[in-house]
């Protein structure tokens, strides 16, 4: 009987020093490294699902101590609670479906504290379509910083990254295996390493080449990576 696979969970790690910078995220670092330099009180960082926008948000929230909006919650009537006094706020996925009055009123009131507000989404602005003629005029004027898909040098170190952060030991030539065999992006990393993790616990084996054939068959086969 295989062993249950206890749900645990993993604690990411955030920081400045643990994001993996690549010139395909470079120049979105680098706008976030000097973010009280921002010629515009927003900042949009568009890219594709799990290319880490994510992760750079939450370096910069522990670089500002900015505060996080859901984007589900941000009405304006909940803004004066939700803010109080603060001038920095983040603002994830914004083209997902999007409160225009309260998101205007949220970029008139970070102007107006002389504040910055980052956002997030996978297109960029001009490609959003907004019916707030106000609304689309500020953001356009916004800078718009793009966060590519990963190439293989940085599949194989986020790779290492998430069996570390898991606390999982793996060799080289597992990472060798699995990245050109992989869909290239950070979603499907993480969905490959979590799979392989819950696999390797649940048989109670090594997370090694021949596990990880058999993981990527079955993921391949679902449609799943």
């Amino acid at each position: 009987m295989g062993q249950l696979a206890l749900d645990l969970g993993n604690r990411p790690a955030f920081g400045r020093e643990d994001f993996l910078v690549a010139p395909c995220n470079a120049e979105a670092v680098a706008w976030l490294d000097r973010w009280t330099l921002w010629p515009a009180p927003a900042l949009v960082l568009h890219g594709p699902a799990g290319c880490g926008k994510s992760h750079l948000v939450q370096v910069w929230r522990m670089q500002s101590a900015a505060a996080g909006i859901e984007r589900d919650r941000l009405t304006v009537s909940s803004l004066a609670e939700r803010l109080a006094d603060r001038r920095d706020v983040y603002l994830e996925d914004v083209d997902n479906g999007i409160d225009e009055q309260a998101l205007l009123h949220l970029y008139n009131l970070i102007s107006e504290r002389a504040g910055h507000l980052l956002l997030t989404a996978r297109r960029p602005p001009v490609l959003w379509k907004l019916r707030l003629a106000d609304l689309r005029s500020r953001l356009l004027a916004a800078p718009a910083v793009s966060v590519a898909a990963p190439d293989e040098a940085l599949i194989s170190g986020l790779l290492v990254k998430l069996f570390a952060d898991r606390q999982l030991r793996v060799g080289a030539d597992l990472i060798a295996y699995l990245v050109p065999r992989m869909e290239r992006s950070f979603d499907a990393a993480r969905r490959l390493v979590d799979a392989l993790d819950k696999t390797a616990l649940a048989s109670q084996r090594r997370i090694t080449v021949p596990l990880a054939r058999s993981v990527l068959g079955r993921l391949e086969g679902c449609g799943e990576i």
